[in-house]
């Protein structure tokens, strides 16, 4: 289904706006020239209803990213919290993905932004494993992008960045025309950075390794992992890694909202240990979705519940 044809509802800029109406001038700056910000969350089906994980800690990011870029955002944290509940509710989700977005408007052209407005838009539907529920279950082929991830000092990292998904887009279209599932991209240094849309953990004897995050982003399924992963007895070691270890890695796998942990059982045509998703990994997912569809009651405050309310 395009993402233009669907039911439901989009908030922008304060507004509540039918999904087919929602409309944007093609002279917008960010469509121009790249500068803006998003946020990627996930709503589960629990129990006790759907809830989002971590939101208060996207929405953070989503702030964080937007103070990098030197947008100011017209809406306090507090506002976009609720709205992304009321999405959730408005548009009859028991699970689903949620995309904050922060762009500069059409008020003015050229690179230099001063003087075009910043817009907020968020949108939520349906939308299951990003890397498909086999990748989940099985594990996905990667293959090293000839991509580079950028320099900290060509794209500022930390951001959540509009931009930075132009190298994404390019790494994984590249690995995905040579019939892998999804890429895996080095610094500039030629060091292990993350996928597309993943950060990338190693497991060699026990204990877990995952490159530093100076060209990464921070990812909020990463901090969850580190969490889990410590709470299990786990050592998560950061350091710089180089291709090669990964090869010979035991386990290797994905993590982030969209990806969530999905185990990685070759990379470059090698299989990672005996080619299937390894036990570490298996004993992290188990736990990962006990807690964000709530039957591990142990992170309850990782979960926000969407309290149906009253349409305006």
């Amino acid at each position: 289904m395009s993402m233009e044809n669907r039911d439901g509802w989009i908030w922008l800029d304060g507004e509540w706006t039918p999904w087919r109406a929602a409309r944007i001038h093609p002279m917008t700056h960010t469509l121009h020239y790249g500068l803006g910000c998003f946020e990627g969350i996930r709503a589960y089906d629990t129990l006790s209803g759907p809830a989002i994980f971590r939101l208060e800690e996207h929405i953070e990011r989503l702030f964080e990213s937007a103070l990098i870029l030197g947008l100011d955002m017209p809406f306090d944290r507090d506002t976009l919290e609720r709205v992304c509940c009321e999405l959730v509710h408005r548009n009859e989700l028991r699970s689903g993905y949620i995309r904050p977005l922060v762009f500069l408007g059409a008020e003015k052209a050229g690179v230099d932004p001063l003087g075009a407005a910043t817009h907020v838009m968020i949108a939520a539907w349906p939308w299951g494993a990003y890397l498909g529920e086999d990748g989940i279950d099985k594990g996905i082929r990667v293959k090293v992008s000839s991509f580079a991830r950028h320099h900290v000092n060509v794209q500022m990292c930390r951001a959540k960045s509009v931009s930075t998904y132009t190298n994404s887009i390019l790494a994984c279209r590249e690995a995905r025309s040579d019939g892998y599932d999804e890429a895996l991209l080095l610094d500039t240094d030629g060091f292990v950075a993350e996928g597309p849309g993943e950060n990338v953990f190693l497991v060699k004897r026990g204990i877990i390794h995952e490159p530093g995050i100076t060209s990464a982003l921070d990812g909020i399924t990463r901090r969850t992992i580190h969490c889990l992963a410590r709470e299990a007895g786990y050592e998560i070691v950061s350091r710089r890694i180089t291709r090669d270890e990964l090869y010979i890695a035991d386990e290797v796998f994905f993590s982030g909202t969209a990806a969530e942990i999905t185990p990685v059982v070759e990379l470059d045509r090698r299989r990672i240990g005996d080619g299937r998703p390894g036990p570490l990994t298996r004993e992290l997912q188990s736990r990962f979705f006990a807690c964000v569809k709530g039957s591990d009651p142990s992170h309850r405050e990782w979960l926000t519940a969407v309290a149906p309310g009253k349409p305006d």
